[in-house]
């Protein structure tokens, strides 16, 4: 229902912005409430499964961080989007995969615990790739504030997911189901996120959403087939392939959202906002269609024996 809740709180925000619009303070406590959330699912142990499978992490990595910042200026410079706008889609590129990318990898039936490791590592990798990788690709043409990003960026991602690891030792297993309910807060607080930018936003949305929507759905397109494509390639693990290219095609938008508020302008959170509600639906189509394709193998597999 995710994905349900998302595009009817973007509606909302749209069609109501006067109600929403009130939040932007909250944007960045929502996303600090967030990472706190996904440290709470994490321990120590999630950390060593990358030593473990570090070929498939750097893959994940490499494709996280080289491909869809890349992607994102190609696609920003083909459809001709003004600099704001670039600049926001090249933002939403050089952020992590987003926490929502667990939960649709756990739907999908992909490898939960190689999902929650590149996301971890994305998250903490984004401390210095992103300032950098804006830089890289705007700077030359807008002013990036990398001193600060960085120093935003570990306020808003280190800090409390550091916080909830150290929270998820203390408790141990006295919250047995803990898991269920931070991922049902991180997806209430994403949603709020949602509206509250799409609010901001509505005026621009109205002129400039369906070139944005474009560039989004492009953009993650890439990033989905890229990273199935190329890790079934190296693999030919279909389980793999679905996880990896999930955590590549479905970012932290919200991140990049609140970058794009606090150091350049409204309207270079209008990609973000849009990648917010298209990921979510297009990552939820994903599994949907991963789960029917392991229905389907199963079913085969009982006839395949008898013949």
């Amino acid at each position: 229902m995710f994905p349900i809740w998302a595009a009817a709180l973007a509606v909302a925000g749209y069609l109501a912005p006067a109600v929403f619009s009130p939040g932007k303070f909250l944007i960045v406590p929502f996303l600090i409430v967030i990472m706190f959330g996904m440290g709470l699912t994490l321990r120590p142990a999630d950390f060593s499964r990358a030593i473990r499978r570090w070929p498939l992490v750097l893959l994940g990595l490499t494709l996280q961080f080289g491909l869809m910042p890349a992607t994102a200026w190609v696609v920003a410079h083909l459809l001709g989007l003004p600099p704001q706008l670039t600049l926001g889609l090249i933002l939403v590129g050089s952020v992590a995969g987003g926490t929502a990318s667990n939960v649709i990898s756990f739907l999908a039936g992909g490898d939960v615990a190689l999902s929650i490791t590149l996301t971890s590592i994305a998250t903490l990798a984004s401390v210095a790739a992103t300032p950098l990788l804006t830089w890289a690709y705007a700077g030359t043409h807008i002013p990036v504030p990398v001193g600060s990003m960085l120093v935003s960026i570990a306020e808003i991602v280190v800090a409390p997911v550091a916080g909830g690891m150290i929270v998820n030792r203390v408790i141990g297993e006295r919250w047995a189901d803990r898991d269920g309910w931070c991922a049902l807060g991180s997806a209430a607080a994403i949603g709020l996120v949602i509206a509250i930018i799409v609010a901001l936003n509505a005026a621009s949305i109205a002129t400039l959403g369906a070139l944005v929507l474009l560039a989004v759905i492009l953009h993650n397109g890439i990033g989905l087939a890229a990273g199935f494509g190329l890790t079934w390639l190296a693999t030919r693990d279909s389980v793999a392939a679905r996880t990896i290219a999930i955590e590549v095609g479905m970012q932290n938008s919200g991140l990049a959202v609140a970058l794009a508020q606090q150091y350049f302008s409204p309207v270079a959170a209008l990609p973000g906002a849009v990648f917010s509600v298209w990921h979510n639906l297009s990552g939820a189509g994903v599994a949907a269609l991963c789960k029917r394709f392991d229905g389907r193998r199963e079913y085969d597999r009982p006839l395949n024996a008898a013949g």
